[in-house]
C-alpha cells in the first residue's frame, strides 16, 4: 500500500529529477514537470491527487496560486514599462488583447466551447513568463534587441495576463451568481473588483509602511510578507467570494511600486516557492488532466495550437511593432517565440476546479487545453527557434563581451577601459553603493545575487562570452565559477586569486574550483585593490608592426602589468599562467599601469629593501 508519506517523498524525488533534467538540457523545467505529472496520473494511474489530498486539494491549489500571482506582480514596476521601449509596452497591452481576442474566437469555433469559457482560456494562454522564455533565449543566442524584447515581455506579461484571466473568471462567476440578469451579474463583478482592489491596496500599503519604518526585522520580512498575503487573500474571499486573487495581485503591484521600500529580500522567497512548491504543485496538477477528453478532441486541438502559433502571436507582434526600430526578421523571430508557462498552468488548474464545483461541465477541458498549449509551444519552439533564428540571420555572430562579477573599485576601473574599447559588458554585484558608483560612470549593471533563481530568470547573457569574477571572497568566487559553467566554457572563466587565509591546507578551497587565474601569478585581489587605491589605473594600447609585444614589455618594465587583450576581430583574451598569449600587431593590450608611488611600493615588496627614489 502506498502511504501519503511515500507519495509526498515520491513527488519530491520526481520534482528533483525534472529540475535536474531541465538544467542539463537547458529547457524550461515546467515541460518535464507537466510530462511527469501526466505520466504518473492519467497514463499509469500511480498518482491521484483528488484521492490523495481529498478536501485539501482545493485550498492547497488556491493558496499556491495566490502566492504565485503575488510573486509575479512584485516584478511589475511602472518605471520598467517606460524603460523597456514601445514594443514591449504594446506587446503586454495591445498585443495581449489581440492575442486574447484571436484565441477566444478560435477556441469557440474549433473546440466549440462556451463563449465564456473560451474567453477564459484565451486570457489564460496570453501569459508567457520568464521561466520558459529565459532558458530558450540561452540556447537561442539571438541578438540583444530580440532578447531584451522577449525577456521583458515575459516578465511584465505575467502579472498583466494573470490579472486579465482573473477579471474574466470573476465575470463568469458573477454572471453565474446573478442568474440571467445582466445587471445582477455586473453588480457582483463590480463588487469583486472594488473589494479586491481596495483590500489589495490596503495590504500593500500596510506592508510597505512596515518595511519603510522598519517595524519588522530583516530576517522576518519574508515570513511577514508571506503571512500578510495569506491573510489578505483569505479575508478578501470572506468579504466577497472570489476576490482574493485580485487582492494579492494588486497587493504585489502596490508593494513593487512603493517609494523607499527595498523588496529584494522578499523576492528571495520565489526561490523556495519554485523549488519546494511549484515543482510538486505542477506534477499534482498535471496528474489531474483529463487526457482522454483532450485526445478525443483530435485535430481541432492541433488546429487551435496552430492558430496560437501562426496567427495570434504573429498578429500581436505585428500590431505591437508598427513604427518600431525592429527589422522584419527581428519581428519574425519575436513572433515565432511565445511559450506559455507557470502562471497559465497554475491559474487554469485552479479555475477549472472552481468552475467544476460551480457546475460548468467543460471546465476541466479548459485546464487540459492550457496544459496542451504549454507542452506544444515549449516543445515546438525549443526544437525550431534556433534554426529559425539562423535562417533569419538574427543570431549573435559571436559572444565577445564580458560578464564582470563585482562592482568594486578594481572592477570599475577595468570596466571603464573595456567600455571605451566598445567591448559588450555587464557588471553584477549585490552591494547597492558599488552598483550606484558604476552606474554613475555609465556602465551597464545588474544588481542581485548571481546564485539566485530570480537572477537566473532576469540575466541576459546575450553577447557575453567571458566570465571574470573580481570579489575579495575566495570561496564565493569559486562557487560563482562553478555555477556559470553551464553558460561559459571552462577556458573562458577567470578570477583574480585571493590570498589563502591560514596555514591549514585542509581548510583551503582547491585551486581547481577557482577558474583560471587572471593576470600574473602573484597578482591577488588585495594587491590589485591596494595598487588601485595608490593611483594605478587600467589603460589600453594597440600594438603595431614596429612596436610589438616584446618591445612593449621592455619599455613597460615592471610598471605595467598586462591583464587582457583584444584581437583584431575584437575577441577578448585574458593573460593567465594557464594560457600563454602571444599578442601581435593590431592586438590591443589592456594593462594595469602603476603610479610612481605604487611602483615604488611594489619593488620594495619584491626586493625586501627600500626602493630607489623615483624622479618626479
Amino acid at each position: 500500500m502506498i502511504t501519503p508519506a511515500l507519495t509526498l517523498s515520491g513527488v519530491a524525488l520526481v520534482s528533483l529529477v525534472c529540475q535536474l533534467t531541465a538544467w542539463r538540457l537547458r529547457l524550461p523545467a515546467i515541460l518535464f514537470l507537466l510530462l511527469a505529472g501526466i505520466l504518473l496520473g492519467p497514463v499509469f494511474g500511480l498518482l491521484q491527487p483528488d484521492a490523495f489530498l481529498g478536501d485539501l486539494l482545493f485550498p492547497l491549489v488556491s493558496v499556491c496560486v495566490a502566492l504565485i500571482l503575488f510573486e509575479g506582480s512584485l516584478t511589475l514596476k511602472f518605471e520598467q514599462l517606460k524603460e523597456t521601449g514601445s514594443v514591449v509596452r504594446r506587446l503586454v497591452t495591445v498585443g495581449a488583447l489581440v492575442t486574447w481576442g484571436v484565441i477566444t474566437a478560435a477556441c469557440h469555433w474549433l473546440i466549440e466551447l462556451d463563449l465564456a469559457l473560451s474567453a477564459l482560456f484565451g486570457a489564460l494562454v496570453v501569459v508567457t513568463g520568464p521561466t520558459v522564455v529565459v532558458p530558450m533565449l540561452r540556447t537561442l543566442r539571438a541578438t540583444q534587441r530580440i532578447s531584451k524584447v522577449l525577456r521583458w515581455e515575459g516578465i511584465l506579461i505575467d502579472p498583466i495576463g494573470a490579472l486579465l484571466a482573473v477579471l474574466v473568471y470573476e465575470w463568469i462567476v458573477a454572471q453565474s451568481a446573478g442568474g440571467n440578469g445582466f445587471s445582477a451579474g455586473l453588480w457582483i463583478f463590480v463588487e469583486v473588483i472594488a473589494v479586491g482592489a481596495i483590500a489589495g491596496a490596503a495590504g500593500g500599503a500596510l506592508m510597505a509602511t512596515a518595511l519603510r519604518r522598519h517595524w519588522i526585522p530583516e530576517y522576518l520580512e519574508v515570513l511577514a510578507s508571506l503571512a500578510l498575503v495569506l491573510v489578505a487573500f483569505t479575508v478578501s474571499n470572506e468579504l466577497v467570494h472570489e476576490s482574493g486573487l485580485l487582492t494579492v495581485t494588486v497587493m504585489g503591484i502596490w508593494l513593487a511600486n512603493a517609494k523607499g521600500v527595498d523588496i529584494e529580500e522578499i523576492l528571495v522567497f520565489k526561490e523556495h516557492l519554485s523549488v519546494l512548491l511549484i515543482s510538486g504543485l505542477f506534477i499534482l496538477l498535471a496528474a489531474r488532466v483529463d487526457l482522454g477528453a483532450l485526445l478525443a478532441l483530435g485535430w481541432p486541438a492541433l488546429a487551435l495550437l496552430a492558430v496560437i502559433q501562426f496567427v495570434a502571436r504573429p498578429l500581436a507582434v505585428w500590431v505591437s511593432s508598427i513604427g518600431s526600430e525592429l527589422t522584419w526578421n527581428e519581428r519574425a523571430l519575436v513572433a515565432w517565440i511565445g511559450p506559455r508557462g507557470i502562471v497559465a498552468a497554475a491559474v487554469s488548474a485552479l479555475f477549472a476546479l472552481r468552475l467544476e464545483q460551480a457546475g460548468y461541465e467543460d471546465a476541466a477541458l479548459v485546464s487540459a487545453l492550457t496544459f496542451a498549449v504549454i507542452i506544444g509551444t515549449v516543445v515546438f519552439q525549443s526544437a525550431t527557434a534556433r534554426r529559425m533564428a539562423q535562417l533569419l540571420g538574427v543570431t549573435e555572430p559571436e559572444r565577445r563581451g564580458v560578464l564582470l562579477i563585482g562592482a568594486n573599485a578594481v572592477a570599475r576601473s577595468l570596466a571603464e577601459v573595456l567600455q571605451k574599447l566598445e567591448v559588450p559588458l555587464l557588471i553584477v554585484d549585490t552591494h547597492w553603493d558599488s552598483i550606484r558608483q558604476a552606474r554613475m560612470k555609465g556602465l551597464r549593471t545588474l544588481r542581485g545575487n548571481p546564485l539566485s533563481t530570480h537572477f537566473d530568470d532576469n540575466l541576459d547573457l546575450a553577447g557575453l562570452g567571458t566570465l571574470v569574477t573580481l570579489t575579495p571572497e575566495r570561496e564565493r568566487n569559486a562557487l560563482l565559477n562553478k555555477h556559470f559553467q553551464r553558460d561559459f566554457p571552462a577556458h573562458r572563466i577567470f578570477s583574480v586569486r585571493n590570498e589563502r587565509s591560514g596555514a591549514n591546507e585542509r581548510l583551503q578551497i582547491s585551486s581547481a574550483h577557482e577558474g583560471l587565474l587572471m593576470g600574473a601569478e602573484g597578482m591577488t585581489f588585495s594587491k590589485l585593490s591596494s595598487l588601485i587605491s595608490q593611483g594605478a589605473r587600467f589603460k589600453a594600447t594597440t600594438l603595431t608592426e614596429g612596436f610589438g609585444f616584446e618591445q612593449w614589455q621592455q619599455e613597460a618594465g615592471k610598471n605595467r602589468v598586462p591583464m587582457l587583450a583584444l584581437t583584431p576581430e575584437r575577441r577578448v583574451r585574458v593573460f593567465s599562467p594557464a594560457q600563454k598569449l602571444e599578442p601581435v600587431a593590431d592586438w590591443t593590450l589592456i594593462y594595469l599601469e602603476l603610479s610612481p608611488e605604487a611602483a615604488k611600493i611594489s619593488r620594495e615588496a619584491e626586493s625586501g629593501e627600500p626602493a630607489t627614489q623615483l624622479p618626479d
